[in-house]
Order: C-alpha cells, then structure tokens, then sequence
C-alpha cells in the first residue's frame, strides 16, 4: 500500500490513526545527561540516538536510569510532562535499610519537600531484587546497613522526587530506574538501546491517564 494513503492500522478491531511523528522509548543508561548537547563533554543522547527532530518529554538525572520517552510530538510531549494529566511513571529504587510498614505509609499518603507536598504515590517493598543490568558505577556497599527495593509510582514530577521523598524518610536511594511511562515499559531494552513506538503504542500514550 502506497505510504501516502495508508494512514490508519487496525487492532484488536479499532481502528488508529497513524502518526505522523515519531516517537522513541530509550534506555537511558547511567551517567548520561537527557540532552543532545553538553558543552562540558559529558555523555548525551547524541551518543546513542542517530534519530533527527526528537527531543526528550521529559528528563531523568544523571544518576537516574532507565526509561526515557523521545518524540517530535509537541501534543503528546505536554501529555507525558504535564503533572495535570497525572500520567504514572514507574520506577525502582533500591534504598539503604528496609523501611517499615510505618514508613511506607508516610510515602504512600505523601511527604513534604520543602513547600509543597508529593501527591499520594503507590510504594511497594519488593520481596526480591529486581533482574536488572549492572550499573558501570556500583552502588556504595556497606556490609553493616542492609538494602531493600521500592517499586514507586508517581503521577507528578517534581525534581528528583523519589530520591528527596526516600531521603526524608531516613533511606537514602542508592540505585534508581524508571521502568514505564503509562503503558510504556523498557520491555527487553537494554542500556543505551531504543526503539520506536508504533502507532498502537502511540496512540495509547495520549489516551492514558
């Protein structure tokens, strides 16, 4: 079919408009800025995405890995950015010491970082480590203070949120990674890998909530 009039996929029996931009889910590995540029030299995007006119929706830090969402779709770069669209973002922090149920529940309800506080998340305490790639830079180990997983899910984004929030609860973050974006997840990414979102995956990014 000629590209110029295909301009809708089926699916499960509806029908998705094609878009006309495009949108990639890379794996931000550790230590890379979200930008294309760094006039101070440090790792970027440009170094792993050869992709023209896409431009991160939203950042991660430096020291934050895992999923971060490209496109050339102001609309739906508003959409995944905007805290009013309250699009969940998933992430998996591995803190100094196992909190109690105390503590989960002051991170669940909300914590106050400086004048404002978090909106209720969901926090959960992982039962066992989570299978993820080895980070260049391990972690800071030490043998006397144990470690413990969190699977948050925030519907804001305040800046380093998951790492201020476990901080004022007394368990610093030692490792985080963001694993989706609404219903984007790394899927079977691996550090400095991308891949482009189909129309289906697309389309369910601007409908979710």
């Amino acid at each position: 079919m000629n590209d110029e009039l295909r301009t809708s996929v089926h699916h499960s029996s509806f029908c998705v408009p094609r878009s006309k931009f495009t949108t990639l889910a890379f794996y931000k590995p550790y230590g890379v800025l979200s930008c294309f540029t760094d006039p101070a030299g440090h790792p970027t995007l440009a170094d792993y995405i050869p992709v023209p006119d896409v431009y991160p929706a939203g950042r991660l830090d430096s020291d934050t890995e895992g999923l971060l969402l490209l496109t050339a779709d102001g609309a739906l770069s508003h959409h995944i950015t905007d805290p009013r669209h309250k699009l969940p973002k998933v992430y998996l922090a591995q803190v100094e010491r196992v909190p109690d149920e105390k503590t989960m529940a002051r991170l669940r309800r909300g914590i106050l970082l400086g004048d404002r506080r978090t909106r209720p998340a969901e926090v959960e305490l992982l039962l066992a480590s989570p299978d993820l790639p080895p980070r260049p830079v391990p972690i800071r180990f030490r043998k006397s203070v144990p470690t413990a997983w969190l699977k948050v899910t925030l519907r804001e984004g305040q800046n380093r949120q998951v790492r201020r929030m476990t901080a004022a609860v007394g368990h610093p973050t030692l490792r985080l990674v963001r694993i989706a974006v609404g219903p984007v997840t790394l899927g079977d990414l691996k550090p400095g890998q991308w891949r482009e979102l189909d129309d289906v995956e697309v389309a369910n990014l601007h409908r979710s909530r």
